[in-house]
């Protein structure tokens, strides 16, 4: 019998974050004014090693997850992460292994990477204009660079590549039709993300959403476009084809029209907390029984439990009596 929560949702992904480090500073997930000189990223001893990852991994696969995504903070500065994703791609059960990056390390990865076994890569782009991108990732890391990045990953077949922009109201939402543009025809597929109060660091307002439903339309005025049914069950973001053929778009909207119903994902950060939202308050410790000699069948009985008594759906009642709660931050669990 498949493993379900309390409302019947499967488990079949597994989001793993590998380091909580980034050389970016994105103000709406690691702001340089708390992410400065003085914070206290996790020790080398702290995070879990490729080993235990791998051993994870393999649980998580025997009980019914077959799409792994590698996160951070920036996954490719962790050292070895082409060892690792080598050493996951032996997993059988694995089916797909995708990996979430700034974009800043993958021309000079991207070839090694998809001869280890990774099968491709999502790319946070924010926007084509140098100005406004530079100021969002805040640490003078220019567009052409990650446009390099992404052509290396194109030529090493890591595909198809998504572009996850994160829109934000008078910030970078005069860049939506451009960034829409520049992608059609390419084989590569933008995922418009509206602006999600992940952690208590990025200052967050309702005000600084703009809802997918303006997203869409902003897209619409300019291109004919139509709905497109979802690829697989759990799927997060809404598609739209454009209709002269020329590839497709989607919109993650977690904010305007949340998705927690099909949600099928768990996330495990670099030290071995395991949470089951993006939103969560707090953590299972998975690192601890991994170190104190815990065998197969009881992690797995642990992690078994911990879903089977999943509850949350935080986008669904999202109301300021919660969005206030303690929460972990993106760049210590990943997307």
């Amino acid at each position: 019998m498949a493993l379900t929560d309390e409302y019947g949702r499967p488990l079949r992904d597994l989001r793993v974050s590998v380091t909580d480090r980034c050389n970016f500073r994105c103000t709406y997930c690691m702001p340089k004014e708390i992410f400065n000189r003085e914070w206290e990223f996790l020790a080398r001893d702290s995070l879990l090693s490729f080993e235990e990852i791998t051993r994870i991994v393999g649980l998580f696969s025997r009980l019914g997850v077959t799409k792994l995504r590698i996160t951070g903070g920036e996954p490719m500065m962790r050292r070895g992460i082409v060892d690792l994703v080598s050493r996951l791609a032996r997993i059988q059960e694995i089916d797909d292994i995708a990996m979430t990056t700034n974009g800043s390390l993958l021309e000079r990865h991207a070839a090694n990477l998809a001869v280890a076994g990774l099968d491709r890569v999502s790319v946070s782009l924010d926007s084509l204009d140098n100005a406004t991108f530079m100021a969002m990732n805040d640490a003078g890391f220019s567009v052409d660079r990650v446009l390099e990045g992404i052509d290396a990953a194109a030529a090493a077949a890591l595909t198809p590549i998504k572009i996850n922009m994160v829109v934000q109201r008078g910030v970078n939402d005069g860049d939506v039709l451009a960034v829409a543009e520049y992608f059609r025809d390419t084989g590569h597929i933008v995922r418009f993300i509206e602006y999600m109060d992940v952690g208590h660091t990025n200052g967050w307002r309702l005000n600084d959403v703009v809802p997918a439903a303006e997203i869409v339309d902003i897209v619409a005025s300019a291109h004919e476009i139509e709905p497109l049914e979802a690829q697989y069950p759990g799927e997060v973001a809404r598609r739209w084809g454009y209709i002269d053929g020329s590839g497709e778009f989607g919109v993650i909207s977690s904010v305007s029209q949340p998705f927690c119903g099909s949600c099928v994902r768990a996330r495990i950060s670099a030290e071995g907390m395991l949470y089951t939202c993006l939103f969560a308050t707090s953590g299972i410790d998975l690192r601890r029984p991994l170190r104190d000699g815990s065998s197969d069948e009881e992690l797995m009985s642990l992690i078994s439990k911990v879903w089977e008594k999943r509850n949350d759906r935080y986008s669904e009642i999202r109301s300021e009596a919660i969005v206030n709660l303690p929460k972990v931050e993106m760049s210590y669990i990943g997307g």
